[in-house]
């Protein structure tokens, strides 16, 4: 299966286990409010522009809160069986590209946020998914840094996130690292560099 597919499973499973309460990593979301995201960045593209433009983002959430109140059951049936036929996410390669990022860090959001949490074991197709996104979206999740950046794997394969002064080696493995650069602070990684960088590090705000 594909990593997209994969974590889509794995995460509609854990969604079943701990129910439509349980607490997430993101911000004031509850596992049906995540779920209800999911849906709608799939089902409902009128309303989607508003998770990334602050302007839309009121008819975003009236979207999202009604998709919420459906029954938990139903919600993640629809998150299970991804989107519409039609879909371009249907085709195989947009999926990987579109999903793959979506999905493994959704998946943790709700892994992490449970007491005991682990970091899964290396899977190589989930990793080199995981790499690619931090390659790609690394640049403007960490765009804002005032020094520079480097994101590491163990291996000593890296890329340069941000060019700058007083550059910070984050080092850690790729699942690490993308959470990172999305924002999460539930990691395993490691920081090398001045200390003051390390600091204007620490407290750098990484999103989209």
């Amino acid at each position: 299966m594909a990593v997209s597919s994969d974590e889509r499973a794995a995460l509609c499973d854990l969604f079943t286990s701990l129910g439509p309460d349980a607490p997430t990593l993101c911000t004031g979301w509850r596992t049906r409010d995540l779920a209800a995201h999911l849906v709608l960045r799939e089902r409902r593209p009128d309303a989607a522009p508003g998770i990334l433009f602050r302007a839309l983002a009121g008819r975003t959430k009236r979207v999202q809160d009604g998709l919420a109140r459906r029954p938990w059951s139903e919600l993640v049936d629809l998150v299970r069986t991804g989107p519409p036929r039609l879909s371009p996410t249907r085709i195989p390669l947009v999926d990987t590209m579109v999903n793959s990022v979506e999905l493994y860090v959704h998946h943790e959001d709700v892994r992490r946020a449970q007491d005991g949490w682990q970091p899964r074991a290396a899977d190589r197709a989930r990793d080199a998914a995981a790499w690619a996104g931090v390659s790609r979206a690394g640049k403007m999740t960490l765009r804002k840094s005032p020094v520079g950046l480097v994101l590491r794997r163990p291996d000593g394969t890296e890329t340069v996130a941000r060019r700058g002064p007083n550059t910070v080696i984050v080092t850690g493995e790729p699942g690490e690292l993308l959470l990172w650069a999305f924002g999460r602070d539930e990691v395993r990684l490691e920081f090398e560099g001045e200390q003051a960088a390390l600091d204007v590090v620490r407290g750098l705000r990484r999103s989209l």
